[in-house]
This record gives C-alpha cells, structure tokens and sequence, in this order.
C-alpha cells in the first residue's frame, strides 16, 4: 500500500482528480468527488502495473500540496 497525494477538482458538470508524484498523466473522472477519487486510484495502479515502479516519482516525495488563487495582470 502506497500514499499519494491526490488533487480533486470540482467543475461546473464533473470532478477531475490527478495524482502528484506520478511521472507521466494520470486522471480520474467521475460525477461525484468519491467517483472521480475511485477512478484515479484505479488509473494509478493501472499506471504502475504497465509501467513500473520506476513512475513513482519519489525523489524528493511530495511532503504537502497547496492550492492557491493569485491575480495576474495580463
């Protein structure tokens, strides 16, 4: 059993999840926070079955993850 850390967005018609610390894309979707969560883990073993252990990006582990919302003059 391994930890990530996984990011949920909320979009106006559905939840997109991806995890940090993964090389390479990983996405989860689904109706409800607890589907799109479900269908990344699912999307993570997967991942790491075809690919390999070596797709664990552990090097330096993500310790935490922030979201922040800046405004930029553009």
């Amino acid at each position: 059993m391994r930890q990530f850390k996984i990011v949920v967005e909320k979009h106006p018609d559905t939840y997109i999840a991806y995890p940090l610390g993964l090389k390479g894309v990983v996405i989860g979707q689904g109706d409800s926070y607890e589907s799109a969560l479900e269908d990344v883990k699912s999307a993570i073993k997967f991942h790491i079955e075809t690919f390999g252990f070596t797709e664990i990006d552990s090097d330096p582990p993500v310790i935490e993850a922030f979201i922040a919302e800046a405004g930029v003059a553009v």
